[in-house]
């Protein structure tokens, strides 16, 4: 092919292919005819004479980023093509998931999306992976932990620095010859032993490219900074240390990024100021430690521990809000009306002291019994939280409530117990007045005056869902008999929250919710507002948690770049960060999802062969998938195991029907389950069905 791409419009035959590879004998030309003739049948080629052929090119070379499938074929996603383009496994070649790649258009073939052929790797994705070394007595392979890396990585056995055979390890890509089949590479870091805690989670971390550590030179920067607030400092604020401020926290946390003030004005309203840590002061733009925190984009949160953003001596000693300290801080302050509508606005730079560090079971403690510190703060808050959720439910906002399951460790980081974590008033007091803050600070820097240009501001954006999911969604759900009506956009999310109403409480009510979820698109960050459609905000950011993701820091640096009437920053880079963090969050919201699957594995390894109840949560061509009612852990039952029947994969219908008893299991379908198989290194329960006798009876 390298021929062809180099003599795009020339014809060429077998005799001149064969000179360009130094192919003399017989044999290898007649292999050049053959496969001449299977590329043009192909429509890679074309033919121009006999026995002369040319590439059969449509449009051009153009670039993209590969998604490989699991059968080992690829789809390019490119700015340059309406459709993504279909790569065939034998034309993928060396590339990589993620990768940006130069791919060929082959001619298209009539009723089919367009079709190419990998030609160059522009940029790798990445080139470190981590897996399960296996060694034999010449020579070693990493077997990747990605289900997308189809390739094993040969290791030299010089090139193994200390590991040893199943031990869980990261190598680093060195080379890949055209002639191998494997990539070759070596080993830059031992996890420890496959199955170990420590070993996984630390394999789940380098899966999604988050560092286990920081680098020595940011530690030793981050060490540096003071805890002490020169006065002159605060002289430049506006001052809030003599003003009522507390923060409310999960119990196990550290970096308090967010306190609230309250106090009743002279004129019979209310202030509340929303405070939120001011890191932009302690890292600075293009600093050690700012390069370290783009990186990284977010912090991650495992189920056993939290990999932050920033190093330790920041996140949770300079920029964390702690109790009865004088603490620097970026505000959105409130003047409200007893009914909680906002007067006025005022947002800039501040210095506050807190006085209470609440969780949020104290804060509940508070609401209920009427007792206790700052009772009647709490108290009005709550109300005007109540209002604003109010209005922000009539303005459209979607009211997704989906259960939030929590572990319960041990001493040795062991899950001892579940439970389910549900949203109360003080957590919705705090959500509501950080939404507010969110949305006042977007519209005041991202809308523009009519006399002005806008100035590049950093949103968070959230777009209408896809049509076509909303009505399969519609025509699944009037199965459980409700109706959906879909014909308005603009009524949608008004329906949705009825609907969900509707089911609170019922069987299926966590089977809807998360279907109703998967019809919404993903929010992401931009530079170009759309607004957020979850929220029904035309306006929206991140602000408030700047400590955890670097969207907030950006969002800062703008609205102080912006109060100092400095012009407008640059668009493309702003744009590249958003993008760069959007891609760091949805890889720790995976990273986040296969802990969670280590750990319930880990609390049910000691339950296979115990009956539970479930709810089937998924169904696909291969298995059903069940979560079970009492704990929410979900396994998966395979197809090929549920004996009896041969069962056929319905997809429009999320079901599987028997071929012969017509017998059918459904999404949302109840069942009986046992555990069969608890698979600690794969992450996986395997279930089996235990009440199919009966229903075969």
């Amino acid at each position: 092919m390298q021929a062809y791409r180099e003599n795009p419009n020339k014809p060429l035959n077998y005799k001149q292919i064969a000179a360009q590879l130094d192919a003399d004998d017989p044999h290898s030309k007649q292999l050049i005819i053959e496969t001449l003739h299977a590329l043009a049948a192909e429509g890679v080629l074309k033919t121009e004479g006999p026995g002369k052929f040319k590439l059969a090119k449509q449009g051009g070379d153009l670039e993209g980023r590969v998604d490989l499938t699991s059968s080992g074929s690829a789809y390019v996603i490119s700015e340059d093509s309406k459709e993504d383009i279909y790569i065939p496994p034998k034309f993928v070649g060396q590339a990589l998931q993620g990768d940006i790649v130069e791919v060929f258009l082959l001619a298209k073939r009539r009723g089919k999306g367009p079709e190419g052929q990998i030609v160059r790797i522009v940029e790798r994705a990445k080139t470190e992976f981590v897996g399960t070394l296996e060694i034999s007595t010449r020579f070693a392979f990493l077997v990747p932990d990605d289900r997308k890396m189809h390739v094993d990585i040969f290791i030299p056995l010089d090139a193994l620095n200390g590991a040893k055979h199943n031990e869980k390890a990261i190598a680093k890509i060195t080379d890949w010859p055209k002639d191998a089949s494997s990539p070759f590479g070596e080993i830059t870091q031992v996890l420890g032993e496959r199955g170990d805690n420590e070993a996984e989670m630390n394999s789940i971390l380098a899966q999604y490219g988050f560092p286990l550590q920081f680098p020595e030179e940011v530690e030793r920067a981050a060490d540096e900074i003071s805890l002490e607030i020169p006065q002159s400092e605060i002289d430049k604020r506006r001052d809030f240390r003599d003003i009522t401020t507390f923060t409310i926290d999960p119990l196990d946390a550290k970096d308090f990024d967010d306190a609230l003030s309250f106090r009743k004005l002279e004129n019979g309203n209310y202030e509340v100021g929303v405070h939120i840590a001011d890191v932009t002061h302690y890292v600075t733009e293009d600093s050690i430690i700012d390069k370290e925190a783009v990186s990284r984009a977010t912090s991650v949160y495992l189920v056993d521990r939290v990999i932050p953003m920033l190093p330790e001596v920041l996140s949770n000693k300079v920029c964390s809000l702690r109790p009865n300290e004088d603490k620097l801080t970026f505000s959105a302050v409130f003047e409200l009306d007893e009914n909680a509508k906002v007067l006025n606005t005022w947002i800039g730079r501040t210095a506050i002291h807190s006085d209470k560090r609440f969780t949020y079971e104290e804060a509940q403690q508070v609401l209920e019994s009427g007792m206790g510190d700052f009772v009647d703060e709490l108290t009005t808050l709550n109300r005007f939280a109540k209002n604003i959720r109010t209005a922000r439910m009539h303005a459209g906002a979607i009211a997704f409530d989906k259960v939030e399951v929590k572990f319960l460790l041990d001493d040795d980081k062991k899950p001892d117990s579940v439970y389910f974590k549900v949203q109360k008033d003080a957590h919705k007091l705090i959500e509501e007045f950080m939404l507010l803050a969110n949305r006042k600070v977007a519209e005041r820097f991202g809308k523009a005056k009519k006399e002005q240009q806008s100035k590049t501001f950093v949103y968070r954006i959230h777009d209408r869902p896809n049509p076509d999911k909303l009505r399969d969604f519609a025509l699944f759900i009037k199965k459980f008999g409700y109706n959906f009506n879909i014909s308005s956009t603009a009524d949608v999310s008004n329906n949705l929250n009825s609907l969900l109403d509707e089911v609170h409480g019922k069987n299926e009510e966590n089977l809807i919710s998360t279907l109703a979820i998967r019809t919404m698109a993903k929010a992401v960050y931009s530079t170009e507002n759309i607004g957020h459609y979850g929220l029904s905000f035309p306006y929206y950011t991140h602000f408030t948690s700047p400590i955890r993701r670097y969207p907030d820091v950006m969002v800062h640096r703008l609205i102080q770049r912006y109060l100092d009437q400095k012009p407008s920053a640059a668009e493309d880079y702003t744009e590249h960060l958003c993008d760069h963090s959007s891609e760091k969050e949805r890889q720790a919201a995976e990273a986040e999802r296969e802990s969670t699957k280590y750990f319930q594995v880990l609390f049910m390894k000691d339950q296979v062969g115990v009956p539970f109840e479930g709810t089937i949560s998924g169904v696909t061509q291969w298995g059903i998938y069940v979560e079970i009612t009492s704990n929410k852990c979900e396994g998966m039952i395979r197809l090929k195991e549920i004996s009896g029947d041969y069962f056929m994969f319905d997809e429009p219908n999320h079901r599987i029907i028997g071929h012969n008893t017509k017998r059918t299991y459904q999404l949302g379908d109840p069942v009986k389950i046992a555990v069969k198989h608890a698979d600690l290194v794969n992450r996986r329960l395997d279930f089996e069905l235990v009440d199919q006798e009966e229903d075969e009876d």
